[in-house]
């Protein structure tokens, strides 16, 4: 079991995230949409700017257009059919917004900006973020911070010489409900005992590539400017070698970053499977197992990872941690999220009378005792006594603007996330190598 001391930041985030467990989960619907930090600051907006207009942008514009004490001033897209849309819908939204294709003409143009939001494909990711720390603007970057492992390092080297906030896009290490089970039931109550194993997946079914509307072509010579061949890569950058870092980096790199946060270090192994094995028009593998070894100070754990091609019913999206006491399995999707107590651990009556976790276990089966003797007994479910109604990557974007502000720090800044990009990368190495590959603490330091 991880036993060790708390960070002032991981402090301040259990303090934050025990008033959750009553606070939050009593909330109305509504009442949590607008914070009271925020209100405060809402005569002092922040004036930021959102690069790159995607999937993934316009998921962070839902989230920013509700966030109270920031003024969307601008956004960036190489793409005019994204641009003007989003241009026009943020300005029937009350916001007076300006328009640029490439994050250049931004910066030369808008000059009362405070911060930007880089949403952009990943192999622009540090170029974009170096670029507007040394113009003087703190960046949320969203994950992966950089297709390659120097990319990721030059941010983190550039975050440092400036002096500005660099916050990467890992939104779990905001949400309330992660940081609660982290901080309270992980390491204060322990209810985990031992830490064993790890396991987390994201499969998904079948998907047809990204197409786009009739005569909505990036011109030829604009693409390649960009660095895009095609229209059909530039719709679909993640599968492709050189713009992107395939499943691992697109879906695992939120998920393997729970591990190295909750097990409180980084792992010192990685062996890892994977192939195109569905999709033939992709550089990039869709299919991917991995293992990773932790050497806590009660023994190795490892943690399984996997995101596969597979049915849609293949169990959701989830990160589980499990000890010789009990379970946690969480998820960004709450009703996945479940605490299983085993039979051998101490009863968590106590816990649940401190809002620890709800009273709602499930009882066991009636014929619980035709259970095999080689079978461990079905377990007593609880829930996590905390939700929230905020959009999922409200919080993460919270933070950023109240670090700014100066009224927190930052969850996720780029020199503890780059560990995890780390390993990401190294888990693609592993494929590669088919081999398993050793991790050094030296290694994946910035």
């Amino acid at each position: 079991m991880v036993t060790t001391p708390l960070t002032r930041r991981e402090f301040i985030g259990t303090t934050a995230a025990a008033g959750a467990g009553i606070l939050l989960s009593s909330c109305s619907p509504d009442s949590g949409s607008k914070s009271a930090a925020n209100k405060a600051s809402s005569l002092n907006k922040i004036n930021m700017a959102l690069i790159g207009c995607g999937a993934e942008g316009q998921v962070l514009l839902d989230s920013l257009q509700v966030i109270d004490g920031i003024r969307i001033a601008a956004v960036v897209d190489i793409w005019p059919y994204n641009l003007k849309s989003n241009v026009r819908r943020l300005k029937d939204n009350g916001f007076d917004v300006n328009g640029y294709e490439n994050y250049e003409d931004l910066l030369a143009n808008e000059k009362d900006l405070q911060a930007v939001i880089v949403a952009t494909p990943d192999f622009w990711h540090a170029p974009i973020t170096n670029a507007c720390l040394k113009a003087g603007l703190h960046v949320y970057c969203e994950k992966m911070m950089s297709n390659t492992i120097e990319g990721a390092r030059s941010m983190v080297q550039t975050m440092r010489e400036t002096g500005k906030l660099l916050q990467i896009g890992h939104q779990r290490r905001s949400n309330p409900r992660y940081m609660f089970a982290l901080n309270k039931l992980v390491r204060d109550a322990k209810i985990c005992g031992r830490l064993t194993a790890a396991h987390a997946q994201w499969n998904r079914a079948k998907t047809d590539d990204l197409g786009w509307p009739k005569h909505s072509d990036i011109k030829p010579d604009v693409l390649a400017k960009y660095g895009f061949k095609d229209m059909h890569q530039f719709r679909n950058w993640r599968w492709f070698k050189g713009l992107g870092g395939g499943p691992l980096s697109d879906l695992g790199a939120h998920q393997i970053d729970i591990f190295n946060w909750w097990f409180g270090m980084t792992p010192r192994a990685v062996l890892a499977s994977g192939g195109i094995d569905y999709y033939k028009n992709h550089e990039w593998y869709d299919n991917a197992m991995v293992i990773y070894e932790y050497p806590l100070p009660d023994g190795v754990a490892r943690a399984f990872y996997q995101v596969q091609t597979t049915t849609s019913a293949g169990g959701g999206y989830f990160e589980m941690f499990m000890g010789d006491e009990g379970t946690i399995k969480m998820s960004e999707n709450p009703s996945i999220t479940k605490l299983y107590r085993e039979d051998r651990a101490q009863v968590w009556d106590a816990l649940v009378e401190k809002n620890y976790l709800s009273a709602s276990a499930t009882a066991a089966p009636s014929d619980a005792e035709k259970v095999d003797v080689r079978e461990t007994a079905p377990l007593l479910q609880y829930d996590i006594p905390v939700s929230f109604s905020k959009k999922i990557h409200q919080p993460h974007l919270e933070n950023f603007f109240n670090a700014i502000r100066g009224t927190a720090k930052l969850n996720c800044p780029a020199d503890e996330a780059f560990a995890s990009e780390y390993v990401i990368h190294k888990a693609n190495d592993a494929i590669d190598a088919q081999k398993t590959l050793a991790i050094s603490a030296e290694e994946v330091k910035a």
